[in-house]
């Protein structure tokens, strides 16, 4: 999966509507005109009257939501009736959307993975309710209970008892081997299947087994034995191989305000091949080539006479796993749970199985009435709207016959709504905020490395009258808010807006590590503070070696380097101890809290001398 839209204001607004769409989706609005010559080829016959005025309603849609472009797929009683496209692929060059138009589409891409694992589960690679570490021996949770017990069907269907600590992925570049490796670093907050918690990094998971079952990556399999037997040539992995072909929509976003413009996103440069979490969101493709997937599902497994996944493993899929606990908001929806890679409710009294999709620019819905024969997709090119299920739901009402439900101005309701409610507390003041204070340090002291083993590492360097951030390749300028707290700037259009962090002191006053508040579901996420690099490299501290003396005690001490970067401290008959750098000039004593010794250097930057302190004791060790 690249990345998703994580926006600390907008989760105010997306738990609002949460219940109403996808956990994925965040409510939002985008800008673009509707362009005469857009939407008037359809690739099917469409049946009459359901599908009357559709077109009339798309382009309200699109004027309301100012979304730039819409591709709609429908599928009935095992046909494509309509394929079409509304608005702009490309806002700047006025370019329409088509049924070949490739998109983002997400976390549909979720049942991909899935739909792989069964078909190995079919070939007896690979068992649901087998343990995790069957396939992957050297796979390791926070918890050694989780490690153990956690099952290939647990990492499915959202009930591992790990939040989502989607800023792991988010913010870097690490390889999917290495997403792996930093899952023993992140912290649960639910025993295992006690809770539905959506999380990407189990679905990537699940496709690394996939993959490995397949002896293939997961890219190749999906398209060896998914795209491949359906007919999904456009389909794509690869931002970069998207954007080879002739007919791909660009990403757009809106800022929080409803009438603010539409502003084009920058593809993603963090995997511009394949990202480490694929699995979970990686897939490019067209209502044209999603709509026979969808088919795929309504037929329990085959299309044109092919059995790609047994009819087992296809209901499966289809059957609730997991209950999401919460009411739904409209008496036509209702209660809702999880399937395998599908969310399991109803619509108006009718089985509905679905899958949305937000990545950065993009936002997409698949949902299917399996008691029905229905099938709908709908793609978009901009950031979080609700557009999806707006034209998703209608498009139900009318092929189910019923009268057309306000889908559209219910969603800009609750989303004005919850954002004025948003700017009254901005009116009133109510946001946490301590006036009049200053940080406790000069800025120089906050420089430096921070690491924490699962989310990597956070670099904070001067810069005028603020500082930047680097959280492994994400850059962002820190102004200071209150005390030593600083946060991202305010910016609508920017999804590290208003994120905080706090710097800690340690005893003896020096800042030794920083928090954020990346996963709202446990503690602050801590960083602490990595030793200046120079006290890791041999030209610098083998200046420090040699022997010392404290005055009036016949006992020597004596500094000596072991391998290329490691200092030890050792004196007659005691114990050796290992020197852990730290900062400047100064080191910890291994496993002796609160113990540290500091080299001293005259004018001339010659080592004359080193301060040995004891919490709070300090004795001078003269050079010989």
């Amino acid at each position: 999966m690249r990345r998703a839209s994580i926006s600390i204001s907008l989760w105010i607004t997306a738990f609002l509507i949460f219940t109403s769409f996808s956990l994925l989706a965040f409510a939002h609005n985008d800008s673009s005109a509707v362009p005469k010559s857009a939407g008037k080829k359809n690739h099917a016959t469409v049946p009459k009257p359901a599908l009357d005025g559709f077109d009339d309603f798309m382009a309200q849609v699109l004027k309301d939501w100012k979304v730039p472009g819409v591709a709609v797929g429908v599928v009935q009683n095992g046909k494509m009736i309509l394929l079409k496209g509304y608005g702009y692929r490309d806002v700047e060059k006025q370019l329409p959307v088509t049924p070949n138009t490739l998109f983002a589409v997400g976390s549909i891409t979720k049942s991909f993975t899935v739909t792989l694992l069964g078909m190995e589960m079919d070939e007896g690679k690979v068992d649901w309710d087998k343990p995790v570490r069957n396939y992957l021996p050297d796979f390791r949770m926070y918890d050694p209970v989780l490690s153990e017990q956690m099952l290939v069907r647990d990492l499915i269907t959202h009930r591992s008892g790990l939040p989502r600590h989607d800023m792991v992925w988010y913010s870097s570049d690490f390889t999917r081997e290495d997403l792996l490796r930093r899952l023993e670093f992140l912290e649960p907050n639910k025993p295992l299947r006690s809770r539905f918690q959506y999380n990407n990094l189990m679905f990537m998971t699940a496709g690394y087994i996939a993959g490995k079952l397949n002896g293939k990556s997961w890219e190749d399999s999906v398209r060896e034995r998914i795209l491949l037997p359906l007919g999904m040539n456009r389909t794509t992995f690869s931002e970069k191989e998207s954007q080879n072909a002739p007919d791909f929509a660009q990403p757009y976003q809106k800022g929080n305000d409803v009438k603010s413009d539409v502003k084009r996103m920058p593809f993603d440069e963090q995997c511009p091949d394949t990202c480490a979490l694929g699995p979970a969101g990686e897939i490019n493709s067209s209502v044209a080539d999603m709509s026979r997937y969808v088919l795929l599902h309504l037929n329990k497994g085959k299309l044109e006479g092919k059995t790609l996944l047994s009819e087992n493993n296809a209901i499966q899929m289809q059957t609730p796993q997991m209950v999401i606990q919460g009411a739904p908001d409209f008496k036509e929806q209702s209660e809702n749970s999880y399937g395998m890679g599908f969310f399991i409710s109803s619509y108006r009294g009718h089985k509905q199985v679905e899958h949305g999709g937000n990545i950065d620019g993009f936002s997409a819905e698949m949902i299917f009435l399996p008691g029905d024969g229905i099938g709908v997709v709908v793609l978009t090119n901009l950031d979080g709207t609700a557009v999806p299920y707006v034209v998703a739901n209608n498009l139900l009402d009318r092929l189910l016959g019923m009268d057309q439900v306000p889908w559209s101005q219910r969603y800009l309701d609750q989303e004005m709504k919850a954002k004025e409610s948003e700017q009254e507390a901005k009116n009133k003041n109510y946001t946490p905020h301590k006036s009049g204070t200053h940080p406790s340090h000069d800025g120089k002291e906050y420089s430096g490395d921070y690491g924490n083993p699962g989310y990597g590492v956070v670099s904070i360097a001067e810069e005028g009258d603020h500082f930047k951030m680097t959280i492994n390749r994400v850059t962002k300028s820190l102004e200071h808010l209150h005390y030593d707290v600083f946060q991202v700037p305010d910016n609508p259009f920017d999804q590290f807006a208003k994120l905080r962090v706090m710097f800690l002191s340690d005893a003896n006053g020096d800042i030794s590590s920083l928090s954020m508040p990346l996963e709202t579901n446990v503690k602050d996420i801590v960083f602490t503070r990595l030793p200046d690099k120079q006290l890791t490299e041999r030209s610098f501290i083998e200046q420090f070696t040699g022997p010392y003396e404290l005055p009036g005690s016949p006992t020597p001490f004596t500094v000596s380097l072991r391998g290329e970067h490691t200092l030890i401290l050792s004196s007659p008959g005691s114990p050796e101890v290992e020197l852990i750098p730290k900062r400047g000039t100064t080191f910890d004593l291994k496993d002796q809290s609160g113990v540290s010794l500091e080299f001293k250097r005259d004018a001339a930057q010659k080592v004359v001398e080193a301060a040995l302190s004891d919490n709070g004791t300090t004795v001078v060790l003269k050079r010989k």
